[in-house]
């Protein structure tokens, strides 16, 4: 019988908050940042289009595991309309399908915002990676296809008008939910205010629970590629990565002892004891040490395992 293949890279653990610059995709930053800490594994929570900048969790190693509870999570965007034409892909990468003179009002804008609070039913561009009869969108885009793409509810926490430079464009901020397309946005105001209208920038300033302090420039990661000596380089990249058990802040937090982590991490369930100990939670994780051990669920006084980490 062959041996099993040993994985390659070295098994790293934690998030990194990269600051993405415009023109570099989420898979191609992704890609580097494998490379430049020679991880094991690496994903990302939540795409950010090549146009658009800004903050991309990339998690390494374990920390893949809790991805999931960091794309549910609510973000911030910083965005530019630019009035008077719509485009097919609702960005500037896109040829432009409608013109129009007319150009809103700042008071025009700031009557249309309240519609867009709260709950609200949104298109997603023909250009997504929503997928129809199996094939994302924007793959049927490409070969010229028009798809009909359901419509569905998102979220709508706050969306405020920074400011217009001049009668063309409009500044906003948008803090929303998961599923939530910036570019369609920007498609419906247009549409609504009777003059069309694109992205013509987007940036991502949160992603909870990680701030905007969080975040670390691509370029700083790639300056310290001049380290010579592979153990200082990659200890230098290290220091950026953050604790796995950050991205489940928003979790109630179970502190165990080495012995029940070592039952936890065996598959077993521990008995929770404690006058703060939750009484029933569907999730919650556990520590040892401030090291992250386990996901699970609280239930008849017993905290149960869902996934495990070394």
């Amino acid at each position: 019988m062959s041996k099993p293949r040993k994985p390659k890279g070295r098994p790293v653990s934690g998030w990194l908050i990269l600051d993405k610059p415009v023109d570099f995709g989420s898979t191609e930053a992704v890609s580097k940042i494998k490379w430049l800490f020679n991880a094991q594994k690496c994903g990302h929570a939540g795409t950010l289009d090549p146009l658009a900048s800004g903050m991309l969790p990339i998690a390494l190693g374990d920390a893949t595991k809790t991805v999931p509870y960091v794309m549910d999570g609510r973000k911030v965007y910083e965005f530019t309309v630019t009035w008077g034409e719509e485009r097919l892909t609702d960005d500037l990468e896109g040829e432009t399908t409608h013109t129009s003179e007319k150009r809103p009002t700042e008071e025009d804008i700031l009557a249309l915002l309240p519609r867009y609070t709260g709950t609200i039913s949104q298109v997603p561009p023909q250009f997504s990676a929503i997928k129809i009869a199996g094939e994302r969108a924007y793959d049927l885009a490409r070969d010229g296809e028009v798809v009909e793409i359901p419509s569905r509810e998102v979220e709508i926490h706050r969306l405020t008008l920074i400011g217009c430079p001049d009668a063309h464009t409009a500044h906003f901020e948008v803090e929303c939910g998961k599923g939530t397309y910036v570019r369609a946005l920007a498609r419906d105001f247009g549409r609504d205010l009777g003059c069309f209208g694109h992205i013509s920038g987007l940036r991502r300033t949160f992603v909870a629970p990680f701030g905007e302090d969080r975040m670390v420039p691509l370029a700083d990661l790639v300056a310290l590629e001049k380290i010579e000596d592979r153990e200082e380089r990659l200890a230098a990249l290290d220091a950026h990565l953050i604790d796995t058990a950050e991205a489940l802040s928003n979790l109630p937090h179970l502190a165990v002892t080495d012995d029940q982590a070592h039952r936890l991490r065996m598959g077993n369930p521990v008995i929770v004891r404690g006058r703060d100990a939750p009484l029933a939670e569907p999730e919650a994780y556990a520590t040892a040490r401030g090291r992250l051990v386990a996901i699970g669920e609280i239930g008849q006084g017993e905290f149960r395992p869902k996934r495990v980490f070394g």
